[in-house]
């Protein structure tokens, strides 16, 4: 008799985080400035399947690309208060120059940030190449505020606050 897991498999994990990734209109993108300090920014998350590979469009001359460039590691988190589900993604930054991929991504949407639309000179592809990823996912908010009242009266840890799982890419 074999016995059961209820440890979610790698696949399970990725497709949980690819839910949340895709449910999240922002996405928070944390770079190293070149002073050594981290700094995020939001970004507007792309509908494609993740694969281990994130895309954002940004503007070739704003300071997080700059320090892309120089700084590739980066992160990216996805944050889905309702649902109570949390992504962090770390992973290495390429600026990439494809235009069949930028008019996949493309948007009107984003002609608020570049004027000259697609065909902007500042229009940067960024490709987030994950190396490791982490999911926090819980079954709502009502049953972690109940768990962590009762730890609190009890005195006793909370003992279900949910799933954390990690990944590597």
């Amino acid at each position: 008799m074999s016995q059961q897991s209820d440890h979610p498999t790698r696949e399970e994990t990725i497709k949980a985080m690819a839910a949340v990734m895709k449910g999240v209109k922002f996405a928070m993108l944390t770079v190293e400035t070149e002073d050594g300090h981290l700094q995020a920014h939001p970004m507007t998350t792309q509908q494609t399947e993740f694969d281990g590979d994130v895309w954002f469009i940004g503007g070739k001359d704003t300071q997080q690309v700059q320090s892309m460039m120089v700084r590739p590691n980066v992160n990216v988190s996805y944050s889905d208060h309702g649902g109570g589900n949390y992504v962090s993604i770390s992973g290495v930054a390429q600026l990439v120059e494809n235009r069949a991929k930028l008019e996949e991504l493309w948007s009107d949407f984003y002609k608020a940030y570049f004027p000259g639309g697609i065909d902007d000179p500042s229009v940067q592809l960024i490709k987030i190449e994950a190396q490791g990823g982490e999911y926090w996912g819980s079954d709502g908010k009502i049953k972690n505020m109940l768990q962590m009242a009762r730890a609190a009266v009890t005195g006793k840890p909370a003992t279900d606050l949910g799933t954390n799982e990690t990944v590597e890419f």
